[in-house]
């Protein structure tokens, strides 16, 4: 759809005002605005600002919802439009908290105290939900915004789903949102590891196997994610930088062109 733009006044500013009957309150207001535009180019930043809010406000062809008159259905319930900024907030608060729990962790899996029952990741963790200050609810908050993070997302998927925002011409975001969700799971994937716990130990070996599994390239995966085909010191250090140093900028950067492309096309909602 194709927006009107309002035209710019001609460059012969006298004669411009002069074949109009202007009150002496709008002659004095229009003398001072060209007397700005010809020293500083008011009306051409204007135009630039017209410009990027007609871009943001680009509207694509009629959505499924105005085709169908779907408006009635859960699926276009307006709520359901915030699940992706809502899934970006939880993102930026685990982020946050787990950039604070990065000072008390340690990626050891070296046995810890004189008896050797735990590790020194694990007694880390014991550390920050006993003994730290508030550690208790900076770890519980850093697990529930991932998951709800996870939650969100895939509710945002099915929403995109079922109300046809994925079909041309938006089908490229669809697919780095596709992206986006699988890089997901691996980044909780790789923080649930790291307390190296038992339920961390059996979920590894799980991810080992499953790598294992897959013809071709599988061993080499299962060798460069987890140190070898059995869980070890290299297997915790490995998932620690990609908790800590590669998923954050891989997928920061993957959801700023996301959100660049629903900026520039416009979400597909009903009206």
């Amino acid at each position: 759809m194709s927006y009107p733009r309002p035209k710019r006044p001609n460059h012969d500013h006298g004669g411009w005002m002069k074949s109009r009957d202007l009150s002496p309150v709008e002659r004095g207001y229009l003398t001072v605005l060209l007397w700005f535009d010809r020293r500083f180019r008011l009306v051409d930043y204007v135009e630039t600002l017209e410009t990027l809010y007609y871009r943001t406000n680009l509207q694509l062809p009629k959505s499924h919802t105005e085709q169908y008159n779907l408006d009635n259905k859960f699926w276009y319930w307006y709520p359901l439009y915030a699940l992706g900024s809502f899934s970006i907030l939880a993102y930026v608060v685990a982020a946050i908290s787990g950039a604070l729990l990065g000072f008390y962790y340690s990626p050891s899996t070296a046995p810890a105290g004189v008896d050797g029952d735990v590790t020194v990741a694990y007694q880390s963790i014991t550390f920050i939900m006993t003994e730290l200050n508030l550690g208790f609810l900076l770890r519980s908050v850093h697990r529930w915004s991932a998951q709800v993070m996870v939650a969100a997302v895939f509710l945002h998927m099915l929403r995109v789903y079922f109300t046809g925002a994925y079909k041309e011409p938006r089908e490229l975001n669809w697919i780095l949102g596709i992206v986006l969700l699988s890089l997901l799971l691996l980044f909780g994937y790789s923080g649930y590891l790291l307390p190296w716990d038992q339920l961390a130990f059996w979920a590894g070996q799980i991810g080992v196997e499953l790598f294992l599994s897959v013809p071709l390239v599988g061993e080499w995966v299962a060798q460069l994610l987890f140190g070898g085909f059995s869980l070890s010191q290299s297997t915790l250090q490995r998932m620690y930088i990609l908790h800590v140093f590669v998923f954050p900028f891989l997928m920061t950067a993957l959801v700023a062109i996301h959100v660049g492309i629903v900026w520039i096309q416009g979400i597909a909602e009903p009206h």
